[in-house]
């Protein structure tokens, strides 16, 4: 009995020296995938716009992505048009080369004979990228509610709303008589409709579809894209301009009621005033946009960061809320984007009384 209890006893210890030595390894196991997540490299790789569609990465590493067209442009070699799929795994194709690391991360650069990439001399980047893509997407969902829309009604004529009637026209309306019309006045606001709708959508929509995780063309940062809000900002600041009268540009360079000595000091002032205007629409929608991705995709980084799955619910639930928070702040910043647009274009088109 001795003996059997001897040799339970040791194979009791092995296997507790076996599983000390697995829950070890699981451990540093667990330390080593921490300490090769890094949240901000994740976060920014979503934010940023890319020339591939990344869908899920495999347990092998290898990732599964959607690879979008590439079109380069330079003195030298003319235009190209290949797939970036060629831009796998740091590889240079046509004496080009898509850079991963550093401060032209997600660029495009030449590489020269001796397999250098030359960062000082870039080539034009046409290619289509990934917000590329889901403005053509939001554009055709766009034509595609608005087209339906006017087919219904040439069918029903002007009388209760029915179908996608019910929802675009309660908006269209609001943008009509809350926005256009009590700004720009009902003499001159059907000039701007148009464009003020049009901005309203564009961005509303490319919210909504920057909200929903997958699949592609969903997901993509496109108002949180500077690029992009600077090209909304300026059509509103050329329309602006464009429109404005007498009274606006006197006021610009002959300010009333100012004396002739200070007008070398207020007209910098005016010429100061009409450019930050543009300037606070581009970076209120971008800022808007790219705090909501933020906030969400760290919520769900903190299950990697953690390590465990206890910390799902609570990330989860946070994540869900912040969703309905950032779908307020889709309609909200689509509205301020356009009531500004409004008050702008307002303030070159209204006479002098």
């Amino acid at each position: 009995m001795k003996i059997k209890n001897l040799i339970g006893f040791f194979l009791l210890c092995l296997l507790l020296t076996l599983s000390s030595s697995l829950f070890s390894q699981e451990e540093k196991k667990e330390e080593t995938q921490k300490e090769k997540f890094v949240a901000s490299d994740f976060i920014l790789d979503h934010i940023a716009d890319s020339h591939e569609w990344h869908i899920l990465t495999k347990k092998n590493g290898k990732n599964v992505s959607i690879y979008l067209p590439v079109i380069i442009y330079s003195k030298e070699g003319g235009f190209s048009f290949f797939s970036s799929k060629r831009f796998s795994e740091g590889n240079a194709y046509k004496g080009y080369r898509l850079i991963e690391e550093g401060d032209l991360k997600g660029k495009i650069v030449s590489v020269n004979k001796e397999g250098k990439n030359d960062e000082k001399n870039l080539p034009l980047d046409l290619s289509i990228t990934k917000a590329v893509v889901a403005m053509f997407c939001a554009a055709l969902i766009g034509l595609l509610l608005f087209i339906s829309m006017g087919r219904s009604y040439k069918k029903t004529g002007v009388s209760a709303p029915r179908g996608i009637q019910s929802f675009l026209e309660p908006v269209i309306l609001f943008v009509r008589d809350d926005i256009a019309i009590p700004n720009i006045g009902k003499h001159k606001y059907e000039k701007y409709m148009p464009y003020l709708l049009t901005v309203f959508f564009f961005i509303l929509i490319n919210n909504i579809m920057g909200l929903i995780p997958f699949p592609p063309p969903f997901g993509a940062n496109v108002t949180g894209n500077i690029a992009v809000t600077f090209v909304l900002a300026a059509c509103t600041f050329f329309i602006t301009q464009f429109s404005g009268n007498k009274a606006y540009w006197r006021h610009i360079f002959a300010t009333p009621g100012v004396p002739f000595w200070l007008l070398p000091i207020m007209i910098p002032v005016e010429l100061i005033g009409i450019i930050s205007k543009p300037f606070a629409l581009m970076i209120r929608l971008f800022a808007n946009i790219v705090a909501g991705h933020i906030i969400v995709l760290s919520l769900i980084c903190l299950i990697f960061i953690f390590g465990t799955l206890a910390v799902a619910p609570v990330s989860i639930l946070f994540v869900i809320f912040m969703d309905c928070l950032e779908l307020l702040v889709a309609f909200l910043q689509a509205y301020v984007f356009t009531l500004l647009s409004a008050l702008f274009i307002s303030l070159a088109v209204q006479e002098h009384h």
